[in-house]
């Protein structure tokens, strides 16, 4: 991060300061069991997403393209993603565990995009093509989803302990309902593999371009772990939508399987990069 030009250094120092600020609201926001904070929560949270925005103008000024070149990048853009995602989630759901949980995972994003930040590399040709737009895209907008499933879990899992515990208090209007929590995590599932599946088509064709270029070889990419998470992720996102429809799965199972789901998503994301290596750009 310290190698970043200074005004994009700036910048995302304010995205991490306001970042930080908003997990201290949420947390604050839980302490005092109400939704007193839910407007300063939310207006930190649009000035976090608007700050990343400003950071991908940098780059995509810098680059002369679309800015989806680097892994910095894509985690920026997944940090606004995920950020709009709660904007508009928080009209419909007011609960504040939701915005708290929802506040914790882009705080998280935030210091994984930290970890990887670094000066723009240089412009790939494939990025600047449309299916390389749409390939990049694609994988940004389902690790958004997954991300999204993943709240949704996590408070499935906690409201329903809670519920077998009789805290029926700590439940009621602080979170939504275990039944719409549920419909919450299938529906990031089911988006997620959408995305996922589209994204993995397109990549296996701009693989086989580049191995036509003589760039890269099959085994190359088929052993690459980053390929091999993300087809991970991918199948267990099919098995759970096929136990859920035909062997009717509970949702606790599905929750569990979605935070292993998102695990290895982030994983494929940043922590390949950080200590194994891939070919991807």
């Amino acid at each position: 991060m310290l190698q970043l030009p200074l005004n994009e250094k700036l910048v995302f120092y304010a995205v991490l300061a306001v970042y930080m600020l908003a997990g201290g609201v949420a947390v604050r926001q839980l302490a005092a069991g109400g939704e007193k904070y839910k407007r300063l929560l939310t207006a930190l949270i649009a000035l976090g997403v608007s700050l990343q925005s400003v950071m991908l103008i940098f780059r995509a000024v810098s680059l002369g393209a679309f800015p989806l070149t680097g892994l910095f990048e894509s985690m920026i853009f997944l940090g606004i993603t995920f950020g709009l995602v709660y904007l508009f989630t928080s009209i419909v759901v007011s609960q504040i565990w939701f915005g708290s949980a929802m506040t914790w995972i882009m705080v998280l994003l935030v210091v994984l995009s930290a970890k990887v930040a670094s000066p723009v590399a240089g412009k790939y040709e494939s990025a600047t093509t449309p299916w390389g737009i749409a390939h990049g895209l694609a994988m940004i907008l389902g690790g958004a989803m997954i991300a999204f499933s993943t709240a949704s879990a996590w408070m499935y899992l906690l409201a329903n302990k809670r519920l077998k515990q009789k805290q029926i208090g700590k439940v009621l209007g602080r979170m939504p309902s275990v039944a719409k929590l549920q419909k919450m995590n299938v529906f990031g599932i089911e988006a997620c593999f959408v995305l996922v599946s589209f994204g993995l088509f397109v990549g296996l064709g701009l693989a086989a371009i580049e191995i036509r270029m003589d760039e890269k070889t099959w085994s190359q990419w088929l052993i690459d772990p980053r390929t091999v998470l993300i087809c991970l992720a991918w199948l267990l996102l099919a098995v759970m939508l096929m136990l859920r429809f035909f062997a009717r799965l509970g949702g606790r199972a599905i929750a569990y399987m979605t935070i292993v789901a998102f695990f290895l998503i982030i994983f494929a994301t940043v922590g390949v990069v950080m200590f194994c290596g891939t070919i991807h750009d």
